[in-house]
């Protein structure tokens, strides 16, 4: 299902790669495994999706596992499993330090539309069920139609502060079954703020695994993502209540999902 080897290849470079912790691996499933899970990828104007839609975010999720198609269950079955968490855990860390989020919280199917966007962020700290630190994303690309003209990299921040990010240092085009794997524990600032520019009826499309670990006396309890406002949105006093509210657990609800 999954191209191990690279993984454990791949992790060589974890440990120095800037500006935290990650490693980027293509052709991440077998190749008609990685056809059909696209295949499978719900059109975006299903009726099964959350949208959100606000100045910081613009994109639209499941994670489901009543609406995932068979191939899709097994695939984040997989994910999930002892047996993949154990060899993911230990080929980055050494040893078995990860566990899964069955539940997938923030997980699952995202896609993004011609103009979609996600303002540069830090993932919640403290998972709100299970209160593990969130430890890895994984990020696997489904359209093999992707062009890198279209924008949507994935973009890393310099991670000096937990309040803001730094500068861009790399950024990682969504190609097809391209995988991209980072720790999120150390300040890690990513997302994709400018506007995708792909045609209308193409979309950015991925599954997302999170992974959990053992927190640390000090963690920040903190249970939803801090986003950051883009420089045009700085002196904007609606975005910056915006972004306090979306990241407390207690009013997150009530601000990111999509206005009616």
């Amino acid at each position: 299902m999954i191209n191990i080897d690279a993984l454990k290849n791949k992790s060589k470079l974890w440990k120095d790669a800037k500006p935290f912790s990650h490693i980027i691996i293509d052709n991440f499933f077998n190749k008609e495994i990685a056809k059909n899970l696209e295949k499978e990828f719900p059109n975006f104007d299903n009726n099964i999706w959350k949208e959100y839609g606000n100045a910081i975010e613009v994109k639209k999720v499941c994670n489901n596992w009543n609406i995932f198609p068979s191939l899709t269950y097994k695939v984040f079955d997989y994910l999930n499993s002892s047996d993949f968490v154990n060899i993911l855990s230990k080929s980055l860390f050494g040893s078995n330090i990860l566990s899964s989020d069955a539940g997938l919280n923030g997980g699952g199917w995202h896609i993004h539309k011609r103009g979609g966007k996600l303002n540069t962020h830090l993932d919640y700290s403290l998972h709100p069920k299970l209160l593990l630190q969130r430890k890895i994303n994984i990020i696997i690309y489904l359209n093999s139609n992707w062009k890198a003209e279209w924008k949507g990299n994935l973009g890393f921040w310099d991670n000096k502060s937990s309040k803001e990010p730094g500068n861009l240092q790399k950024e990682v085009i969504p190609f097809f079954n391209r995988a991209v794997i980072f720790d999120t524990s150390q300040n890690s600032w990513h997302g994709l703020p400018s506007p995708l520019e792909c045609p209308n009826d193409e979309f950015r499309k991925s599954i997302a695994v999170y992974y959990l670990t053992k927190p640390p006396k000090n963690i920040d309890k903190r249970g939803k993502a801090l986003f950051a406002p883009t420089e045009e949105q700085k002196d904007d006093k609606s975005v910056l209540d915006l972004i306090k509210k979306r990241s407390d657990i207690n009013s997150a609800s009530s601000v990111y999902e999509k206005n009616k």
